[in-house]
């Protein structure tokens, strides 16, 4: 690896083409290499890319290549663990989109193959490296709101189950792990990454198993969604060890309309995301004040320029995969609850 750049192969041309273009378009970043099983979405793909790449089929081969430093992972959950291990395994650093896993036992393994290699290795979350997101966590950090006692997060989809790939319907992924995840890692973050200790949830399938809330003009036949067999909607609560409370909650399908939002209570200030706004009370007057981040840039270019340094400059890693792995317990807490229909502590 030249101390100058980092030669990315990214496998998947779903999320790994956003991924892709923000690693190839860093100056100390070289995209050199796709893998994907249909070789005609490699090739769609590489006409943006900026220089010619090889093509894998066959993620074990692509991580022997010895021109290969690092590896995003961009495929349904149920590969990201298998890929992630035989990346490691060849001593090259790694970023996995979320969630980390599709089961909390393959997220752990994920975590302690990666430490045992001593590689970087990194979530790609484009919620957290957002700039409303991240203008939040450093407000929270810098005391704005006083102690944050209690939140919500929320993604709502009024129609939209991506069944494009079957990976996503089956089990181990689902509403709360596709989207859900997005809304927890955040806020979890904004909220400092405290400890779990309490969850309890529901969860279900309303639509998905019976050919409705596809959306996007999509049909698909009763051969199809009748394969759904994981959540279409997922919610709960969570309790920290800091005694602060979540409420989470992720619809695919609603008869709601679509939203995305988190909302955040302190003893000195509220706030949401979208708008982003922040709310007080100053000597009983009411302020709602419109927060405007001091860092703008879009959240993939935040990714790669993160992921990136972490390898070349050893800064360290703000969304290493053992934080995947505690939103992938507390999200499999959550599902786990709404199975037994009881509270689950977490260890």
């Amino acid at each position: 690896m030249s101390k100058n750049c980092v030669n990315v192969a990214v496998v998947g041309m779903g999320i790994g083409r956003a991924n892709g273009m923000a690693l190839a378009n860093n100056k100390r970043g070289k995209v050199v290499a796709l893998c994907d099983l249909d070789q005609s979405r490699m090739e769609d793909f590489a006409k943006e890319l900026p220089d010619s790449v090889k093509y894998y089929t066959d993620y074990k081969e692509m991580c022997q290549d010895p021109d290969i430093d690092a590896v995003f992972v961009g495929t349904p959950n149920q590969w990201h663990v298998p890929i992630g291990l035989e990346v490691v395994k060849n001593g090259k650093h790694v970023m996995i989109t979320k969630p980390l896993a599709d089961s909390e036992t393959a997220g752990e393994d994920m975590v302690a193959a990666a430490a045992d290699a001593g590689v970087v290795n990194m979530m790609s979350l484009s919620t957290r490296f957002g700039n409303d997101c991240r203008h939040l966590g450093h407000l929270a950090r810098d005391g704005y709101f006083g102690e944050l006692y209690y939140a919500r997060s929320r993604s709502v989809r009024r129609n939209g189950i991506p069944a494009w790939n079957l990976g996503f319907i089956k089990k181990g992924g689902g509403a709360f792990r596709d989207m859900g995840v997005h809304a927890l890692d955040a806020v979890w973050w904004v909220l400092g990454t405290p400890k779990p200790v309490h969850v309890i949830g529901t969860a279900g399938a309303k639509f998905g198993p019976y050919g409705r809330g596809y959306g996007w003009d999509r049909k698909y036949t009763k051969e199809i969604f009748q394969q759904f067999e994981a959540d279409d909607y997922a919610g709960g609560f969570i309790t920290f060890d800091n005694g602060v409370g979540l409420q989470i909650e992720s619809f695919w399908a609603s008869h709601q309309p679509g939203e995305f939002q988190m909302e955040l209570f302190g003893t000195e200030a509220g706030a949401k995301l979208k708008p982003l706004m922040a709310y007080r009370c100053d000597d009983d007057k009411e302020e709602d004040i419109q927060l405007k981040p001091t860092e703008r840039m879009r959240s993939w270019d935040r990714i790669a320029n993160h992921f990136i340094s972490c390898i070349l400059d050893g800064i360290d890693c703000e969304a290493p995969l053992k934080h995947g792995l505690m939103v992938q317990k507390m999200m499999e807490g959550l599902l786990r609850s709404a199975e037994i229909g009881q509270p689950v502590t977490f260890e």
